[in-house]
């Protein structure tokens, strides 16, 4: 399976929609989206990943990257993972908790809600 990375805009934020898996062949495409919407200033970020059904190690280490991207120039990263209980796309949240890493993120069950003025983020 490929991945699909597509960039929009909504109330300020620039959304990064993952479609696929995120694996060692896949990341650099979703690593390079993310620097060339910090290089365009566009400092808040949603990363969309309820499309990706396949996470490993290399992906997980692009979300970890980003968010220390994102953090050194004072932006905000909010990510979207499927509600629990969806099956498609819900390896990702089992991924994060697995290692131990979904705390350091801000996780929202859809785009509206992560790009809300008064959002507020589901709990680990």
């Amino acid at each position: 399976m490929t991945l699909i990375v597509n960039e929009a805009e909504q109330g300020g934020w620039a959304v990064v929609c993952v479609r696929g898996e995120l694996d060692l062949v896949t990341a650099p495409q979703v690593r390079r989206v993310v620097h060339e919407a910090v290089a365009a200033g566009r400092h808040d970020l949603v990363l969309d990943l309820s499309g990706v059904v396949f996470c490993d190690s290399s992906g997980v280490g692009v979300l970890i990257a980003t968010r220390r991207l994102i953090r050194s120039c004072r932006g905000r990263l909010r990510l979207i993972l499927p509600a629990r209980g969806a099956v498609e796309g819900s390896h990702v949240n089992r991924v994060l908790a697995a290692l131990g890493v979904r705390r350091l993120f801000d996780v929202y069950g859809d785009v509206d809600a992560a790009a809300g003025d008064h959002a507020e983020p589901l709990s680990a």
